[in-house]
């Protein structure tokens, strides 16, 4: 059992961190490089002449340190993602339950949710130079908000009674109601327009990655049998 987690999470893991990197410097790396401009002064958004932003520069272009780190960092992250995934459906299958890459898709939407969409709703993907509340005031209510979704989701998929979906709610809900920390007043160099672009773009790709995650995990479960 353990070398069919280890393998199918390693395998399952690679791919998508490999796809999720060339998604990423398609549709999200382009906006990052261009809020640092702002950040930097290189642009300015409504400037004190008045007149909007200056001339735009050419943004950066392939630096191979950067982008190879990059590319190394998401591969870590997806693999450890698809070991906290695979833990759960070998426990699933322990349990009866069967997986295939349909199932897995389920899976993979249901760790995007508890992982990427449920912490957006206080804490959304944000830009270089934002306004950021302490850090570890925002790491420990990720970390909750990750733990009671995950749970939630666990429980109105295998809850068996009503009690049990109650709890579930109540799982979901709790890290909404508490809130997220914010900083007293939002500032910040970069356009609000890029901001709502670049979180829309990251919550995409990371659906899609998720959803791909999932599906191999199925995929490599079975053929692992």
């Amino acid at each position: 059992m353990l070398t069919r987690i280890i393998t199918t999470a390693i395998f399952a893991g690679f791919i998508t961190a490999f796809l999720a990197a060339l998604l990423q410097f398609l549709l999200v790396q382009p906006l990052l490089l261009q809020a640092e401009l702002y950040e930097g002064g290189e642009l300015v958004h409504f400037g004190a002449s008045g007149a909007g932003t200056t001339a735009h520069p050419e943004l950066p272009g392939f630096d191979p340190l950067r982008d190879g780190l990059s590319v190394l960092f998401t591969a870590v992250i997806y693999t450890g993602y698809a070991f906290l995934l695979v833990a759960g459906i070998a426990l699933a299958s322990e349990q009866g339950h069967q997986i295939t890459p349909r199932t897995g898709l389920l899976w993979g939407i249901a760790g995007f949710v508890a992982v990427q969409l449920a912490p957006a709703l206080g804490l959304p993907p944000e830009l270089p130079g934002a306004a950021a509340a302490d850090v570890a005031a925002r790491q420990v209510w990720w970390f909750g908000t990750v733990a009671a979704t995950a749970l939630g989701l666990w429980l109105i998929a295998f809850g068996r009674s009503p009690v049990i979906w109650a709890a579930a709610v109540l799982c979901l809900a709790v890290p909404q109601i508490i809130g997220a920390p914010h900083p007293d007043t939002f500032t910040g160099p970069v356009p609000p327009e890029i901001a709502a672009h670049f979180a829309a773009r990251a919550l995409s790709v990371g659906l899609a990655s998720w959803a791909i995650l999932g599906m191999l995990a199925g995929y490599f479960w079975n053929k692992e049998a």
